[in-house]
């Protein structure tokens, strides 16, 4: 929502961040927070702005299959939010300027980011030293790499994750942990 604010000095621009239905999207998550998609909302592209969130995976609603996950996602064009909480209750995950899809090489643009939620708020989002944003496989995908190392890797199961630091993001582990298991994760488009 925008709306003009008049001062004495002059008329100032304010853009409301918060998301379309932001009562919608917390009453459907599980996971997000009204805070945590507050702060999402301020480092979302200008495209995503005034689009609905749209919960289109929860793995408490459609388990936990990467090809489930894909099937979900066929046809989608919009970019997505992907939100994962693990077992040690740390809260992360990445925006894709692109769907998940499988594919032989990696792709997608510099919106692409990764992000942490809880226990704190923090964006990684691209150095300009590579493009290796998004690659899908049969057995897993991954955000983010370099030297062998993925900034976000998840298993065809999409309970087992692993998070490093990568050159695409220069980001910190995303977990307190390396390999983290997932207790849950949801997956967010913009209609």
């Amino acid at each position: 929502m925008l709306s003009i604010e008049n001062s004495v000095s002059k008329p100032t621009l304010v853009i409301d961040r918060d998301p379309e239905c932001l009562a919608d999207i917390l009453e459907a998550s599980s996971i997000l927070q009204a805070s945590h998609v507050r702060g999402l909302s301020t480092e979302l592209p200008p495209r995503t702005i005034g689009h609905a969130w749209h919960l289109a995976y929860s793995t408490l609603h459609h388990g936990f299959s990467l090809k489930s996950l894909y099937r979900r996602l066929r046809g989608t064009d919009s970019p997505m939010l992907i939100v994962i909480r693990d077992a040690l209750d740390q809260v992360f995950g990445s925006f894709l300027s692109h769907p998940l899809r499988p594919s032989e090489t990696f792709y997608g643009t510099g919106e692409t980011f990764l992000f942490m939620l809880h226990p704190r708020f923090k964006c990684f989002r691209w150095t300009g030293e590579n493009t290796f944003f998004i690659k899908g496989n049969l057995d897993s995908f991954a955000i983010g790499g370099g030297s062998g190392h993925f900034g976000l890797w998840l298993d065809e199961t999409l309970y087992l994750g692993r998070s490093s630091p990568c050159y695409t993001f220069h980001n910190c582990c995303l977990s307190e942990v390396d390999d983290f298991r997932v207790i849950e994760m949801e997956v967010w488009t913009f209609k």
